[in-house]
Order: structure tokens, then sequence, then C-alpha cells
């Protein structure tokens, strides 16, 4: 099922309208999609699609070799890579096509001059056709280094590169079609926004009964899949696992996951570092300081189910392999469950926001969103403000998320509001209530006559009223 990707379908469609070569350089973690989005863009026009695998290269070389006879009707064969390349750029000449090579890193692992060769037949043949040359790879660091690196060969030639992510709440909801809010956000925060994990959900089965089959069975298809992808990705995947178990234990700043890991703090650096290139950890900031020197970052694990995996999952492995898991699922009560998917709630109410701003539906022209934490002099306390959304010229909204089913509305409102000058430099203006249900009337009441108080339930986030 193809949902969402309107922004990346636009871009290559645009591409594709030039009429000249043009090489789109599409990559992202496993499952993210990728071919999905491509094979969505080439319906209706003529594409050679050609996927490497891990073997050897002269395999490769024999598939693609079969993968072009299929497509031009002729039977041809391969000595090497530049005679296959000079091939496909014969052929583009006579009449332009989309060229999909697919895990190209795994043919250019297998032979190393492979980006060089393509590079050579780039700038001598292919530059001068209407050929659509799409290179796709699973392994981030190889795409960003030996594709769009400096040092690569291929360095300047892409005229288009975009890195997919995986989807975001609505867009999984359309996965989930037929789930209320209620349940499309519990299966998103656990799931995540991998289109091939949402794939794996039964939407006629609870949120427990699919937890228990996907992620605490050893058969499960999300069992092991985040140790397989660090092991793809990372030569020390042992200390990343022991990193991102941290951070979903709640040690999220840099010192506090040193401790946990046992490592020293200036060496977990470019461990975090490293995860956050590979998206799979984000530093947060308090809105306002500088991200260059500010020391007050929090890192926090952004896919739903990285999150879930090493949150609940990983430290029950053991229970798992002994063939008990349902037990241990079983034991994730409500309660508990419900104080992991709070900060899930959260990123979600950050996300509604930008999609409101980018759509102009906010009472102002907000620019950035984000969120606060540091002192509040007048109580002389820690504090914090779960998002918020600011412009340009100083106006700021402010808004506290409140997941749990039951809590003082206006204790919570009140609350907010004496956060309103917390932010240096700046005043709130709005006071936005995100909840999971809806408020109670007397508070709406309450509430009625301002403007700058808003309600924005989880029926909201979703569209519904």
């Amino acid at each position: 099922m193809f949902v969402g990707r309107e922004t990346e379908l636009d871009r290559l469609e645009r591409s594709a309208r030039k009429g000249s070569f043009q090489m789109a350089v599409v990559y992202g973690r496993r499952r993210v999609g990728k071919t999905a989005l491509i094979s969505e863009f080439a319906k209706g026009r003529r594409a050679l699609f050609f996927t490497a695998l891990e073997q050897s290269d002269a395999d490769n070389l024999r598939d693609l070799a079969g993968a072009v006879s299929e497509f031009f009707g002729s039977s041809v064969l391969f000595r090497s890579w530049k005679d296959a390349l000079s091939f496909i750029a014969d052929r583009a000449a006579e009449e332009p096509f989309v060229f999909v090579f697919d895990e190209f890193p795994y043919a250019a692992k297998r032979h190393p001059a492979l980006p060089s060769e393509l590079q050579v037949a780039i700038d001598h043949r292919m530059k001068q056709t209407g050929m659509f040359l799409i290179l796709c790879g699973s392994n981030q660091g190889f795409m960003e280094s030996d594709v769009l690196g400096q040092k690569s060969p291929l360095y300047g030639r892409r005229t288009l590169q975009m890195k997919l992510v995986p989807l975001g709440y609505l867009e999984a909801a359309e996965m989930l079609a037929g789930l209320s809010p209620q349940d499309a956000f519990r299966a998103y925060a656990c799931f995540g926004g991998v289109p091939y994990y949402l794939e794996q959900y039964d939407r006629d089965a609870t949120l427990a009964e699919n937890l228990a089959v996907q992620f605490f069975d050893s058969a499960g298809f999300l069992y092991g899949e985040p140790q397989m992808l660090l092991r793809q990705e990372l030569s020390e995947p042992a200390i990343y696992n022991s990193i991102l178990r941290a951070i979903a234990g709640g040690a999220t700043k840099q010192g506090d996951i040193a401790a946990r890991v046992g490592i020293e703090t200036a060496s977990i650096s470019r461990y975090l570092a490293t995860l956050v290139d590979l998206g799979i950890i984000a530093r947060a900031y308090p809105f306002g300081e500088n991200p260059a020197t500010s020391r007050r970052g929090l890192y926090r694990i952004l896919e739903g189910s990285f999150a879930f995996w090493f949150r609940f999952v990983m430290p029950r492995t053991s229970t798992i392999e002994e063939g008990m898991g349902r037990l241990a699922a079983g034991a994730i009560t409500d309660e508990v469950l419900n104080t992991y998917l709070g900060p899930r709630f959260e990123l979600v109410c950050a996300e509604w926001l930008r999609m409101q701003a980018l759509g102009s539906l906010l009472p102002l022209r907000a620019t950035h969103v984000g969120s606060w934490w540091g002192t509040d002099p007048a109580r002389r306390e820690q504090t914090d403000i779960d998002v918020l959304a600011a412009d340009d010229s100083g106006r700021l909204l402010i808004g506290e998320c409140k997941y749990r089913a039951d809590f003082n509305e206006t204790q919570a409102l009140d609350d907010l509001l004496a956060k309103r000058s917390l932010v240096r430099g700046r005043e709130a203006s709005w006071f936005y209530l995100f909840s999971r249900y809806p408020a109670h009337p007397s508070t709406r009441k309450r509430y009625a006559e301002r403007d700058d108080v808003r309600f924005v339930t989880l029926d909201d986030l979703y569209g519904r009223r």
C-alpha cells in the first residue's frame, strides 16, 4: 500500500519534466519505502529496474544482463561493468528511459571501481541523453560518503538527492485505515512510521496482541529488526545498543548516557553523532539557545519502533528466547505503557504544530517549532514547556501536552499561563492545551471568552471532531 510521499514524488516529477539527463540519489534506512516511492514514480514510464544483491560481482553483473535483456527484448551478456554502462547509455541515446539501480552499495562494495566507472559513463555518454538515472541504497553511510561525498568520483553529478525518513503520524494512520485516532496513535507510537513495519500490523487484533506477535516472539518480524539494522550500518553495534537502551531508559543527557553505558563522556560524543546522522536519535535544545554552544541538549529516539524496542524488548530478550515472550508482553501494564506514550504524544503534537504552521493555520506565522526547559526564576525550580511555536518577530505560542486520561485541567492551564514569560526575550500570546480526551465542559466554559486559550484533542490531531 503506497501512501504519502507527495513532496518526494513532486521532486522526482519536476526533475523528469526537464527532459535532460538527471541523476537522483535516493537513500534511507531499510524498509522505509524507497523502492515503493520509485515504483510509484515509474508508473507509466519506461523504466529499467535492477537490484544488486549481497553476492559476488560476477553474479550481480549477470543479473544486470538479465534485467537488461528482459527490458530491451534481446539477449545480452556483459564482460564488465564498463560494457554494461556503455550499452545502457547507447540505448538511452536512442530513446530515453528511467534506469533504477537499486541497492547500489552492494554492487559497489563487490566492485570498488564501479563509482569511478559510472562517473566516466555519465560524463562521456549519459549526459548527452535524456536518461533519468536513480541510484538507490539502504546503507546510509555508504550513500553519503561514496556517492554524495566530496571524495566520491560521483560528487557533483547528482541533480537531486533525497533521504527518505519514516512516515509522519497522519500518513501512518492512512496505512492503519479503520483504526480510531486513539488506536492509530498507540500503534504509531510503538510501531513507528516505517511503512513495512506498519504493514505487519493486524488491524483486527488489539495493540497488545500485535506487540506480542511482532516484538515479543523470537519469530516476530520486529523482534530482531533494530539490531539487524544497526549491524548493517555500524561496526560496533554493541555500544550503540547500549546507548539506545540508556536513552530509552530515561538517560537523555550526554553525561548520563555515558555513565549508564560505562564509557567516558568525551568518548561517547562520536557515537551519538553517528546515531544522529542515521536519523535514529535527535539532539534537542531549549528554544532560543545556540545548538553549537548549548550545554543543555537532550537526546531522544525519534522512531517509535526503536523507542519501544529498546525500552521494553531489549531488557526482556532472555525471557523471549526462552519462549515466554507473551508473559513478558503481558507484564507491560497500561500504566507503564502510558508513561511511554506520553513523550511520543508530545512529538505528535509538535508535528501537528509544524503542519499547522505550513498551512498558515496558526495565529502567528511560525518559523520554528520546538520546546523549552530551564529554571523558573519565580518558583526557583526546573520546569519546561512541552511544545512551542515562534515567529521571527518575537511572538510566541506555548503548549502543554497531557496524555494521561485524568488530570487537573484547570491546574494545567494555570501552570501554562504562568510560563508565558519563561522564554527569554519573548512573551507568549497563545496557550494550547493538548489532551488525549476533550476537556471538561466546565473547563471550556471558564476559558470560552479567551481567544488566546485553545484546546486540542487527539481527535483534533487526526482531523476528527
